[in-house]
Parts: C-alpha cells; structure tokens; sequence
C-alpha cells in the first residue's frame, strides 16, 4: 500500500510539472512569433524611408541634365553666331553651303535635345520598375515567413497533441500497473486465508480422531 501511494504521489507531481512547462513553451513561442513580425515591420520602415533618397536623387539627376541642356543651347547660339558672321563675309554660294549645314546641324540638335528629354524619363521609368520590382520581392518574402509561421504553429500544434497523447497512454499504463498490483495483493491475501482454512479444517480432523480414538 505503501508503494501504491507513492506512485500516486509521484504521478501527481508529473502533472503539475506537466501543466506549468507547457504554458511557458508557448508563452516563449509566441515570442518569438513577435519578433520575426517586428523584423518584418522594421525593414518595411527602412525600404519606405529609403524611397524619398531615391526622390531626390532623380531631381538631382533632372537638374544636371537641364543644366547641361542650356550649356547646349548656348554653345550652339555661339556658333550660330559664328556662322553668321561667316555668311555675311562669304559669297552667296557659300552662304547657301553654311545654310544647308546649319539645317542639318539644327536637325541634329534637335534630334540630340530629344533623346536628352526623353532620356530622364527613361531613368524615371527604370528607377519605377526597380522599385515595383523590390516591393514585389518583399512581398512575397512577406508570404513565405507568413507560411513559414502557419507551418510552425501547426507542428507545434501537433507536437503539443502528440505530447498529451503520450501523457494519456503513460497514465493508463500505470494505472493498469497499479490494478494489476492490486489483483495480485488480493491474490495474496486470499490464497493465505486459504490456506488457513485448510490449517483449521485439518486440526478439526486431527481432533475428530482423536476423540474417537479415546471413545
């Protein structure tokens, strides 16, 4: 009885460990659950402190190449000049000749300004598309650690399921072994009253004989 008590007192115990460590492993993963999302949130700040960096840049960007298009501009007023003081000296066939070059020369240029317009856009749209491009990423990296942290969850699920069934069968293993200890302290117990019948039904006999013997 002793020992039954005991076991019962140490099964006890087990429980109560049992039911003050799981809370605290789920307190610690929910932590850390806290954490990664805090992670998140803070690239996330970075990236959107980033974008006005990259704002202003372009505006820098913009305002080079308009200052490199008015230094254009004037180069090309200078030889404007140039040529028409050329034409004012030359004769009427060279100045035909200078006439036709300068048209050719103002195609040119505008061709040149043109391409200088459209090249800022361009930087524009490519700097667009990267930036798309990085949000696209996050995003789904975002996805995949969200994945990541359903998966976790379930397996701890899981594991938390497994560990309860665990428990579940050890408890009724010992409580079979704690019947099975029973059943046989009855078998004892009765197999000694038992055999003190027997004892008592052969002194009864014993005495019988005798008192037949002395009649």
């Amino acid at each position: 009885m002793l020992v039954l008590l005991l076991l019962l007192f140490l099964l006890h115990l087990l429980l109560l460990v049992l039911q003050l460590v799981l809370p605290l492993l789920l307190l610690l993963l929910l932590l850390l659950l806290l954490l990664l999302l805090l992670l998140l949130l803070l690239l996330l700040l970075l990236l959107l402190l980033l974008l006005p960096l990259l704002l202003l840049l372009l505006l820098l960007l913009l305002l080079l190449l308009l200052l490199l298009l008015l230094l254009l501009l004037l180069l090309l007023l200078l030889l404007l000049l140039l040529l028409l003081l050329l034409l004012l000296l030359l004769p009427l066939l060279l100045l035909l000749r200078l006439l036709l070059l300068l048209l050719v020369l103002f195609r040119l240029l505008l061709l040149l300004l043109l391409l200088l317009l459209l090249l800022p856009l361009l930087l524009l749209l490519l700097l667009l598309l990267l930036v798309l491009l990085l949000l696209r990423i996050l995003l789904l990296l975002l996805l995949l650690l969200l994945l990541l942290l359903v998966l976790l969850q379930l397996l701890l699920l899981l594991l938390l399921l497994l560990l309860l069934l665990l428990i579940k069968l050890l408890l009724l293993l010992l409580l079979l072994l704690l019947l099975l200890l029973l059943l046989l302290l009855l078998i004892r117990r009765l197999l000694l009253q038992l055999l003190l019948l027997l004892l008592l039904m052969l002194v009864l006999l014993l005495l019988l004989f005798l008192l037949h013997l002395r009649c």
